[in-house]
């Protein structure tokens, strides 16, 4: 029997927010709510950057527990910078894999130099597992 591959690019969601660095962590937060997204990624400034990323649990620990401004305290202060991508071809067992090993729970699916999508153990699990247990 031929063992069934799903792939990164299978299950990713390609709804996300990209912002500037310099963006506040106030308008990164008003961005989230319209999108009902928990993460932002933050865009390159040039080709040799990395992309950083920035989710709402960096928000908790590092403005809000800080007792620090969101509307003076820019993204780039708070992101992970750089994120560990996924290959959008990438099997969803390795997926996992990659998040155990290095303590992620979202990674950005980067195909030629730009996000294309998101992944998280939700995508993981819902839709990379649950069709294999047919």
């Amino acid at each position: 029997m031929e063992r069934r591959v799903i792939k990164a690019r299978d299950v990713m969601h390609e709804n996300h927010i990209e912002l500037d660095g310099m963006a506040t962590v106030s308008e990164a937060l008003e961005a989230m709510r319209e999108e009902n997204s928990t993460l932002i990624i933050v865009r390159k400034r040039h080709e040799h950057d990395a992309f950083g990323m920035v989710l709402l649990a960096d928000i908790a620990k590092k403005v809000l527990a800080r007792d620090r401004s969101a509307k003076r305290t820019n993204v780039y202060e708070i992101m992970s910078k750089p994120v560990i991508p996924v290959d959008p071809e990438m099997d969803v067992r390795y997926c996992a894999r990659l998040f155990e090993s290095f303590g992620l729970s979202n990674a950005p699916v980067i195909e030629d130099g730009q996000v294309i999508g998101i992944v998280s153990y939700q995508e993981l699990v819902f839709k990379g597992l649950y069709p294999l247990m047919d």
